[in-house]
């Protein structure tokens, strides 16, 4: 298959995983022949085929690591929350994704899943990722940087409840430019004293109202939660 200006390399070489992960040719944790392999089978440069699997790895597709041995090689990995928040992040930097709609889009996908996780079969146990997120965040020596990342993964692991395979995946991916938006408000804002108080509050509120499998009080104590901040912050 010859290179064309109309088919970049990493395009070919995407259809071809796609389509033999469809047919059950290749599996997740399979390797991808060679650079000359697939040079060879699909007519383009080793060059190429390099640029294509440093594509890959950004959209998450694969994991490529040098050397010898059983983690050696280029391994099809499938982590799609890899692409979704590279192009989040650079899009929110870029200022081409406004701030209050990446919180709409927040509210929305949080106050669907935490009412959700009230009928989800999910066990006291797949708490405990959040009750030490929370007991993290009680920390008052924590720099503001470390606290908003914990928080971050505290919603990214109550939403998981839900069950959804895509929108925790979604969680995970808006993860680091909810985190962002959030570092930029507390360094402009200040006060990060007095407002980490109350996020402390919110946050144990929360946990209590999906422990408590309430999932209308939990939806609606996150909404209130994320838009108190978002309103503080502008």
């Amino acid at each position: 298959m010859p290179e064309s200006a109309g088919a970049r390399a990493h395009d070919v070489v995407l259809r071809h995983i796609e389509d033999s992960l469809r047919s059950g040719e290749l599996k997740l944790g399979d390797r991808l022949p060679g650079e000359r392999a697939l040079a060879e089978r699909f007519g383009i440069s080793r060059a190429s085929v390099r640029d294509a699997i440093r594509a890959l790895e950004v959209m998450g597709v694969v994991r490529a690591a040098t050397g010898s041995g059983p983690n050696s090689g280029t391994i099809v990995v499938s982590d799609p929350s890899s692409a979704l928040g590279v192009a989040l992040r650079m899009h929110v930097a870029s200022h081409h994704l406004p701030v209050e709609d990446v919180v709409g889009a927040r509210t929305m996908m949080e106050t669907w899943a935490l009412e959700h996780a009230a009928a989800a079969p999910w066990t006291s146990d797949q708490l405990d990722d959040a009750r030490r997120l929370l007991d993290a965040m009680d920390d008052d020596a924590l720099p503001s940087q470390i606290f908003t990342l914990l928080d971050s993964q505290f919603h990214v692991a109550l939403a998981t409840l839900a069950g959804n395979v895509v929108v925790s995946t979604m969680m995970e991916s808006m993860r680091e430019a909810i985190r962002g938006y959030i570092d930029d408000a507390v360094a402009h804002r200040g006060g990060w004293e007095d407002v980490v108080h109350v996020l402390r509050d919110q946050h144990k509120g929360i946990l209590a109202a999906v422990e408590a499998r309430d999932g209308a009080l939990a939806s609606r104590l996150v909404r209130e939660h994320i838009e108190w901040f978002y309103n503080q912050s502008v």
